[in-house]
């Protein structure tokens, strides 16, 4: 039988190589969380639920609380 891509793993298939990439390339972003405040540096590590942020220190971001996330710089994704 064949597995449907449903709506949550269509997410995970953009989200994943997009942090990773930014991950692995050290890119420094900004990150824009639902209620307006603007976090800036660099994703350390992330999982289905949240990014840890390193800048200076780590911050524990969880994803239901970010809008947007802006690469400083253009990056091709993994795939």
């Amino acid at each position: 039988m064949e597995k449907k891509e449903t709506k949550q793993s269509k997410l995970h298939s953009l989200q994943d190589p997009f942090l990773n990439t930014l991950r692995k390339e050290k890119v420094q972003v900004s990150v824009f969380l639902v209620n307006g405040i603007k976090l800036q540096g660099q994703v350390e590590s992330f999982d289905q639920y949240v990014i840890l942020l390193k800048s200076g220190v780590v911050q524990l971001v969880y994803k239901h609380a970010v809008s947007t996330i802006v690469p400083a710089k253009s990056i091709v994704i993994d795939e």
